[in-house]
């Protein structure tokens, strides 16, 4: 989740908008920000999870242009009929609309925003079916997260392209869900990603796919078992992504304890309604680290995590200003977690008999106050990366190399080199 950083908002100049179709760009952000007034309610219920009052608002998105939708529409067309030859054409499916959605904490934190294409069938005006746009990452943190831990596998003993083209697996868990653009965005760029996803709370599960277009058939019991069955729509609209997503509604601590899966990534963004990270999710002293480090692949694994951050990150160490204290209670709390985060993933393994193997860092995330922490076991297991500049200057240029192989949509460089700072 993120709140605006209101007194220091910035965007790009001209010339360094690299990617002005990017609609997820901070450029953008008028959309799918979202104010009060041009909002409309899509849902709205108390949850039973310590999220307090879970809301889905709707907000009007200028594209495509209704002059791009016959274009959308043959290529779903298209894709029916490749599955269906004998797909009869009063069944056309036609596009309704575009919309960015907000999940919102009581009516307070967005803690998340996603676009959505409004479909139905022709023959059957009434069905209405809702898919989330993979490609549309429009909050800050999410693209920080993504830009600075694939650039960190990527830079460690870890063949990142043969899982960028399915070639090989790549294991990912992420922790909170929200609206699910996190995990849909890496299954759609990550042809080899299966991706757990573990949400506490059935009704933001619930939100993210009646409002918010995530794919119903991701829905998986503890056992792994699906809970919907596919449908054509599905095989046309996700082209198999979804068949890579298990979403479990379970506690994160009960599903790292109990499951044997390793992952070679994880990513936690794990908010709750009062903008809380849970304390057992850094505490040093709680069972949910040290069985997460068990479950870290122990030569490249690495953890992202969404912090709200303090102001000042050249002092990990220090206090935190007292001025943002009423703004994010998590603040104060920055530089605790990741020392909880950097001890209890790294200090449990070695290289050659080095207890100081892998590295933590963390960077601040352009436009909004939060922190993106990233610790991975595989980076520098040798030593030769103990210097900030030679860290960051190795980000970069994977960063650049993954830029062009994914064809992202955004440039990861902003979010590496942002107030980088090394966790000792």
């Amino acid at each position: 989740m993120w709140r605006c950083k209101t007194t220091w908002l910035r965007r790009f100049s001209t010339a360094l908008r690299r990617h002005v179709e990017d609609e997820g760009d901070w450029s953008y952000s008028s959309e799918w920000w979202g104010t009060e007034s041009r909002g409309a309610t899509i849902l709205r219920a108390t949850s039973g999870k310590g999220n307090g009052v879970v809301s889905v608002l709707a907000y009007p998105s200028s594209r495509p242009s209704k002059v791009f939708w016959s274009e959308i529409e043959s290529w779903l067309n298209c894709g029916y009929e490749e599955i269906h030859p004998a797909y009869d054409c009063r069944q056309h499916l036609r596009i309704l609309g575009y919309q960015w959605r907000v999940l919102r904490f009581n009516d307070d934190t967005r803690q998340s925003a996603v676009k959505v294409m409004a479909a139905y069938q022709e023959k059957k005006p009434d069905s209405i079916y809702l898919m989330q746009q993979p490609h549309c990452l429009a909050v800050p943190y999410l693209r920080s997260m993504i830009s600075v831990g694939l650039a960190t596998i990527a830079s460690c003993n870890y063949d990142i392209v043969s899982a960028l083209q399915g070639k090989k697996p790549m294991h990912i868990l992420c922790i909170g869900h929200g609206g699910g653009s996190l995990p849909l965005f890496l299954a759609s760029k990550i042809q080899g990603a299966i991706i757990h996803i573990a949400e506490i709370d059935p009704l933001v599960i619930s939100a993210s796919i009646r409002a918010m277009g995530f794919p119903a058939f991701s829905v998986v019991t503890q056992s792994a078992d699906r809970l919907a069955k596919p449908s054509p729509i599905d095989e046309v609209m996700w082209k198999g992504i979804h068949e890579r997503l298990y979403l479990y509604e379970s506690d994160a601590e009960k599903f790292v304890i109990d499951n044997t899966n390793v992952y070679d990534m994880v990513f936690i963004d794990a908010y709750d309604g009062d903008d809380i990270f849970p304390h057992k999710l850094w505490d040093s002293e709680s069972p949910f680290l040290k069985a997460l480090s068990s479950r870290l692949h122990p030569e490249h694994g690495t953890v992202v995590v969404n912090l709200h951050s303090d102001t000042d990150l050249s002092n990990l160490g220090g206090s935190t200003s007292s001025i943002f204290e009423p703004i994010l209670t998590m603040g104060k709390y920055v530089a605790r977690v990741c020392q909880a985060y950097k001890d209890g993933l790294l200090g449990a393994i070695s290289y050659e008999g080095r207890k100081d193997s892998g590295i933590a860092f963390a960077v601040a995330v352009p436009w909004v106050l939060n922190t993106s922490l990233v610790v991975c076991r595989g980076f520098g297991v040798k030593g030769e990366y103990d210097h900030k500049d030679l860290v960051v200057r190795t980000l970069m240029n994977k960063s650049l190399e993954l830029e062009q192989v994914m064809n992202l949509p955004f440039s990861g460089l902003e979010y590496i080199k942002r107030d980088f700072v090394l966790v000792e």
